[in-house]
């Protein structure tokens, strides 16, 4: 006899799978405006003159590019996560756990005078896009790390295990 493991749907699976393609999808969204819109070279020197930082415009130039070839990482990291409608494996549940751990740290990777300058230049608007993406990466992971341990496999899918028979060889 040998014992075979397969994963099953259930009842948390679709919420589970609904949840993170509409996050995937809002992150993404987050991301690209935070990328593209928030963040520019005059709001980097403004950072930088908050944190009595020397002016150089070759610094900021050098920051806000860096900063969007990251951003453009996650914005194509998230994207895949809305592939969770059609593909539910491992490899696509650990690909979303990662990218949106990582992305939960966004509130302690980047210096708080970013914080300060996108709140002066945009208003609360200007923080919205990161608190968005980077607590709802956090929150997304929670749920993902939790419907993993309560049905022991990714998506909130059950392990179920059966006995098969060991196939007979013909003599």
């Amino acid at each position: 006899m040998r014992t075979r493991s397969r994963l099953r749907p259930s009842r948390a699976t679709r919420p589970v799978v609904l949840a993170t393609a509409v996050c995937s999808l809002a992150f993404a969204i987050g991301s690209a405006l935070q990328n593209f819109w928030i963040v520019d070279t005059p709001l980097v020197e403004t950072m930088m003159r908050h944190a009595g930082a020397a002016h150089d415009a070759g610094a900021a130039a050098d920051f806000v590019r860096g900063f969007r070839v990251v951003g453009c990482l996650y914005i194509v990291g998230n994207a895949v996560g809305v592939l969770v409608l059609v593909a539910r494996s491992w490899l696509l549940w650990w690909w979303v756990l990662v990218v949106n751990s990582t992305q939960s740290l966004g509130w302690v990777m980047i210096p708080t005078q970013m914080w300060s300058a996108a709140r002066d230049r945009h208003g609360v608007l200007g923080l919205l896009p990161s608190a968005v993406t980077d607590g709802g990466a956090l929150l997304l992971v929670l749920v993902l790390l939790s419907a993993w341990v309560w049905c022991r496999g990714p998506w909130a899918q059950r392990r179920e295990t059966e006995q098969t028979s060991s196939p007979r060889v013909p003599a």
